[in-house]
């Protein structure tokens, strides 16, 4: 009979000592796509991305260069105001695939020139809402998320708010899927990409749908604990079949294992404003100074985890308010990306 393989990740906790950095001066380094020799390439706010080469050197590609984020008069409108590239993903062709959280529109960049044409802006005839993250199959599809209608995001942070949802891009056109979501974030398909995983930040916990030929999404349950304790962000398989995710204004970083068990991995927690932030929520009286007074010191608000490197065991933590990337070495390879183009 053949045993399972122990889980490595159930005897891990990043050493904070370990973990080191790359990039400067970075704004709004949310989500992060990572090749295989090291190229990184960093959602940006002013207005694209950064690709950090291997060697550390950086390039910011954008269409036009925004000073929005810089420039904005307060903390709250900086997060909620301009050009906010904040999903990425990589079409076939080798370009970028982003989601604007500020434009609220899904664009595609050329990741040479940062020529810019939006693919994605209504659905049903309406404004499509705060696109937060996409995502392409292995058939060329892209699963994108929409946390929530409310144009500022912030005033969507409630318990009564549930109007998330999931919308499918094939050669149909574009479709609601799934919705009822309280804040729907990052998403990810597993290896056979049998079920998607749903973030629902202000549910505090993973959701996941069988997916169907045609695309369509049955069998919705929750995945892990009904609630891990904090707000999530993102999501990211390694190859053992755990579900790392990051806690936002917590700044956690765990482990859901395949038998639905939490395992904090990290933990940056600056633990008076975030408990602050997480009674008034319970009281839906959430508010931007809550949420601007909580994180810690590694990369302020966590976001999402990239496995990357070679071997895929470079861990990096996307933040909202870094500004550079924090890595370390992971016990496990993560799933691997889709291939890059040569």
């Amino acid at each position: 009979m053949n045993r399972p393989l122990p889980n490595p990740i159930l005897d891990f906790t990043v050493d904070r000592s370990a973990i080191r950095y790359i990039g400067e001066d970075l704004q709004r380094p949310e989500c992060i796509l990572a090749e295989p020799d090291g190229s990184l390439w960093s959602a940006d706010a002013r207005g694209g991305v950064v690709h950090i080469h291997p060697d550390g050197r950086q390039q910011i590609i954008t269409q036009r260069h925004a000073q929005a984020f810089a420039d904005a008069a307060s903390d709250a409108a900086r997060f909620t105001e301009g050009t906010l590239p904040n999903g990425l993903a990589l079409a076939r062709d080798g370009n970028l695939i982003i989601s604007n959280f500020g434009t609220d529109c899904l664009e595609v960049m050329d990741r040479r020139t940062g020529a810019t044409r939006v693919m994605v802006d209504s659905i049903d005839g309406q404004p499509i809402g705060k696109v937060n993250f996409v995502l392409r199959d292995s058939r060329d599809r892209l699963w994108l998320t929409v946390s929530t209608t409310i144009k500022n995001w912030m005033q969507a942070i409630s318990p009564k708010v549930c109007d998330g949802f999931v919308a499918l891009v094939d050669e149909a056109g574009i479709r609601i899927v799934a919705d009822g979501f309280r804040f729907t974030n990052e998403i990810r398909l597993d290896a056979r990409e049998e079920w998607l995983y749903v973030v629902e930040t202000c549910g505090r916990r993973i959701s996941r749908l069988r997916v169907q030929p045609d695309g369509s999404l049955t069998d919705r349950e929750v995945f892990g604990p009904s609630d891990t304790g904090a707000f999530i962000d993102g999501i990211a398989f390694d190859a053992h079949g755990n579900l790392w995710g990051t806690h936002i204004f917590r700044d956690r970083l765990f482990a859901i294992t395949p038998e639905g068990d939490l395992h904090i991995l990290l933990d940056d927690d600056n633990p008076v404003p975030s408990r602050a932030l997480m009674e008034a929520y319970e009281r839906d009286e959430a508010t931007p100074d809550l949420m601007l007074a909580c994180g810690g010191t590694i990369a302020p608000w966590f976001a999402s985890v990239t496995f990357g490197g070679p071997d895929l065991r470079t861990a990096y933590i996307g933040s909202l308010r870094g500004t550079r990337i924090p890595y370390f070495r992971s016990p496990v390879p993560g799933l691997p990306m889709v291939h890059w183009p040569r």
